[in-house]
């Protein structure tokens, strides 16, 4: 797993969570900024028009009094805010002790100016008989400072709220992920043999879907070396006949008393090598088929060819035993899969017929198409299979009366096994006639 790109859940957690509510933060404390600073200005604006007003309303009842300077201001505000009243003649009527002997904007309405004397916000207006003017002006860092005043207000919760947010989030999924930590361990202090399902007493319901697939591996690795075990255990039995019986074989030639007694038993040596590699030749397709659960490079394979190979192949043994032998292969049957597993299935098959069938007999091989479905049946005259045993032969080594009749016990379930992995099904039944053995494999769909 050197290519493996490990990160902290935790940490990625920490990271996505505070982002997440710093970002949600910041977004909500820059619209409210805006929307303060907005209302602060309609506010303020709306101030300087109701000053305005309200000195114009006063200065309209005393346009013949001479100019007055209202003193020093007291509040400190106070000397952010300044005022004028002009008369229409340019004479300045009235003024604020801060304000200049000069006019404060020469624009009418809302207007601003930037100075060595800082920033002002004016507004200037005449009465409805355009004698009177009033200028107010409002020092703008009035505004600048209470909006500031605002922004701190909303960035200190941020300042020290996200860092508890973060201690809480960290705290929580700290405590969330610690069953992921004890099902860890668990499995860590495992034994190799312990393939049993993992079943914590809680876990979270998002790790559901990975356990179940743990436990399905788990059980598959249990069924997998429980098969090699079985197989291990069966292919030392078999082997230990056929090769005691080589063994007793060879003492006896190895003591003939004479050429004849050593060739009897030099053929029979040369029999029994032959049914050992056999059945080692079959032990070592099993192994092979075992551990695949898919089919390797699949191609299309015309079953019809594919027996007439075989059949070919076969042709000593059928002519050695002067059977009545009959292939009727239809035209198209064509299946996906592996070929060479395919001809062992088929060779299986026909071969085990050709075994178990008696001199003189009968085998006929058939492979039809049936829209899209195939069947390949192999039907004979030999001794067939009681109903009660068909199931119990497709298991490895199972065979009918061992000794009194040729095989290993592996031809039939190499064949299930085979056809398992086709997407086909292997069914043993009674030819119509009663007699022998009927083998097909089905396939649903080609």
């Amino acid at each position: 797993m050197s290519g493996t790109a490990w990160f902290s859940l935790r940490r990625r957690l920490l990271g996505l969570l505070l982002g997440g509510v710093a970002a949600a933060w910041l977004a909500t404390t820059v619209f409210s900024y805006v929307d303060s600073h907005h209302e602060v200005d309609e506010l303020f604006d709306a101030q300087l028009a109701q000053a305005a007003q309200t000195l114009l309303a006063l200065a309209s009842h005393d346009e013949d009094d001479g100019i007055e300077d209202l003193g020093d201001v007291a509040h400190k505000y106070q000397r952010r805010l300044r005022f004028q009243i002009w008369r229409a003649d340019g004479r300045l009527l009235l003024r604020s002790n801060n304000a200049p002997a000069t006019p404060l904007t020469a624009a009418d309405g809302f207007s601003e100016t930037r100075g060595d004397d800082g920033h002002w916000r004016h507004f200037s207006r005449w009465n409805e008989a355009g004698t009177l003017q009033v200028q107010v002006s409002e020092d703008h860092h009035v505004r600048d400072e209470l909006i500031g005043h605002i922004a701190w207000r909303l960035l200190f919760p941020a300042l020290f709220g996200l860092p508890l947010i973060g201690l809480w989030v960290w705290l929580a999924t700290r405590h969330g992920l610690a069953s992921l930590d004890g099902i860890a361990r668990q499995i860590a202090s495992r034994d190799p043999q312990q393939l049993q399902a993992v079943t914590p007493a809680s876990a979270p319901e998002e790790i559901r879907a990975m356990l179940e697939a743990l436990n399905g591996l788990f059980q598959r690795v249990e069924t997998a070396l429980e098969t090699e075990r079985r197989f291990t255990a069966d292919a030392a039995h078999e082997l230990r006949t056929p090769l005691a019986a080589l063994q007793a074989q060879l003492q006896v030639a190895l003591r003939a008393r004479d050429d004849a007694e050593r060739n009897r038993s030099l053929a029979q040596l040369q029999s029994g090598l032959a049914r050992a590699s056999h059945l080692v030749e079959q032990m070592l397709q099993l192994a092979r088929l075992d551990p695949e659960s898919g089919l390797p490079n699949p191609e299309a394979v015309d079953l019809g060819e594919l027996a007439e190979s075989v059949c070919a192949d076969l042709g000593g043994l059928i002519l050695d035993k002067n059977l009545d032998f009959d292939l009727d292969a239809a035209p198209g049957a064509v299946v996906t899969g592996q070929r060479e597993w395919l001809r062992v299935l088929v060779r299986n098959l026909v071969d085990n017929a050709i075994r178990y069938t008696p001199p003189d007999g009968r085998v006929h091989v058939q492979v039809q198409r049936d829209g899209g479905a195939c069947r390949l049946s192999v039907c004979d005259s030999g001794p067939g299979i009681p109903e009660d045993e068909r199931e119990r032969v497709l298991r490895r080594f199972h065979r009918l009366n061992p000794g009194e009749q040729p095989g290993s016990g592996l031809g039939l379930a190499i064949v299930a096994r085979i056809a398992e992995l086709h997407g086909a099904r292997l069914e043993l039944g009674t030819p119509p006639d009663g007699r022998g053995l009927l083998a097909e494999v089905r396939w649903n769909s080609a």
